[in-house]
């Protein structure tokens, strides 16, 4: 089979190689997936730059977040075992951890509705408390982690405003649905957060960028507000001042979605659940900028690597570089 292998740590467009492998062995409670769509996520250009918190032995193949055919003909959704990434055309998973595609969506779209949406739905539900009319801020809105809070914000009846860099994330992000769109680029998004709330703040912050965006969430925050850390997209790890949290009285809240696979994997199986559910009312609706075929699966890394992208690109095996499947 075709698999994208890295050997070396570096940028994905330098490091990734197309090669012939075999087709991997299935371990103790494993099982083999015939991949049907990768959804390419930042961690995957970090495990190629070897920067992620997980380090799998050289060679690997990236692509953390699936949806899969099993043996038996089932379509399901799977945080592929690495080394045996999901950028390939078969890939193995923890069979215990496999979840069933939901039928609203597509191969893409299934893919993408994992870890993002999984991650929001904790974020925003489980650690932050998000409460109808309450106001939401996503940074990098039209991103794939942050399209994802910005439709659970607005499922959840709570009001979004959406901060972007550039003027076409600017129109995704207000494609999606924020009530109020911010480039970060051109405007003062603390002023224009503060006038946009009458001075009050934002009640809930959602950040995976970290750097510069969390000091401007420390600064946007309401009164008892509270600031869900989801990542570092930056490249930018903020020391978060503890005087300011206590003299403000809000809540720095981390969140590690992989954790709970292990801690508490009952809660996974009861998002998903509602997730599924949110999906098959069309309240939420995964944003698939971009459908590339297996060879393109390098650049496309790249493109997410370097921020260019909106929404989630996907890998899908089958299609053929002319876009037919």
């Amino acid at each position: 089979m075709q698999a994208w292998q890295v050997h070396e740590n570096g940028e994905p467009s330098e490091v990734m190689r197309l090669d012939d492998v075999e087709t991997p062995t299935p371990g103790d409670g494993q099982i083999l997936l015939k991949v049907r769509a990768a959804n390419i996520n930042f961690p995957d250009a970090l495990l190629c730059r070897g920067h992620y918190q997980v380090r799998p032995p050289l060679p690997f193949t990236p692509g953390v977040e699936i949806c899969g055919e099993t043996e038996d003909g089932r379509r399901v959704l799977a945080n592929p075992a690495l080394p045996h990434g999901g950028f390939a055309e078969y890939t193995v998973a923890d069979a215990s951890a496999v979840l069933p595609a939901p039928e609203a969506l597509d191969d893409a779209e299934a893919a993408a509705l994992h870890i993002g949406y999984q991650t929001g739905w904790f974020g925003l539900h489980r650690r932050a408390g998000l409460e109808a009319g309450e106001t939401l801020l996503v940074h990098a809105a039209a991103g794939g982690v942050g399209s994802a809070a910005v439709q659970l914000g607005k499922a959840a009846g709570a009001r979004v405003i959406g901060v972007v860099g550039g003027a076409d994330k600017a129109a995704v992000a207000r494609e999606l649905g924020c009530d109020v769109v911010l480039d970060r680029r051109s405007e003062d998004v603390i002023g224009a957060v503060k006038e946009a709330t009458g001075g009050r703040g934002a009640d809930v912050i959602y950040d995976p960028v970290g750097g510069e965006a969390y000091t401007q969430s420390t600064k946007v925050v309401a009164f008892e507000g509270r600031i869900v850390v989801v990542g570092f997209a930056s490249g930018s790890i903020p020391s978060p001042a503890l005087n300011h949290a206590l003299v403000k009285n809000y809540s720095i809240l981390g969140l590690h979605w992989g954790l709970y696979n292990t801690k508490n994997p009952k809660l996974i199986q009861h998002c998903h659940e509602q997730l599924t559910e949110l999906a098959a009312r069309g309240a939420i609706k995964p944003l698939v900028s971009e459908r590339v075929p297996l060879a393109g699966a390098a650049a496309a890394v790249q493109r997410v690597a370097d921020g260019v992208t909106t929404g989630r690109v996907a890998v899908i095996p089958g299609l053929t570089e002319g876009g037919a499947a």
